[in-house]
């Protein structure tokens, strides 16, 4: 699905990776116990910073990479009944190697 978003300097839109939680016990976990997931899919990719002597520096993400976030990072938004986060590429800790 395409984003209708065009992040900004070193923004990224990410789609968080729900992951159905269960105990060892098999005991399906509510929605109100669970946290917040921190792994995500990667939707839409600003152009970068610029440096302090202007220069464009890139982005470290692509669209499609599955990176792992900060877990307060970013900023929740809803478009089209679905959730995404904005964050900052600051606040990607690691992108998943296939």
């Amino acid at each position: 699905m395409a984003v209708k978003l065009q992040p900004l300097a070193d923004r990224v839109v990410v789609k968080p990776i729900e992951k159905e939680e269960v105990t060892k016990g098999g005991i399906v976990l509510p929605d109100t116990v669970k946290e917040k997931p921190q792994e995500g899919k990667v939707m839409a990719v600003g152009p970068g910073r610029l440096s302090e002597d202007g220069k464009l520096i890139p982005m470290g993400v692509k669209v499609g990479d599955i990176v792992i976030y900060s877990k307060y990072g970013g900023t929740e938004i809803k478009i089209d009944d679905e959730e995404l986060v904005i964050l900052r590429e600051s606040d990607i800790l690691a992108r998943k190697v296939k």
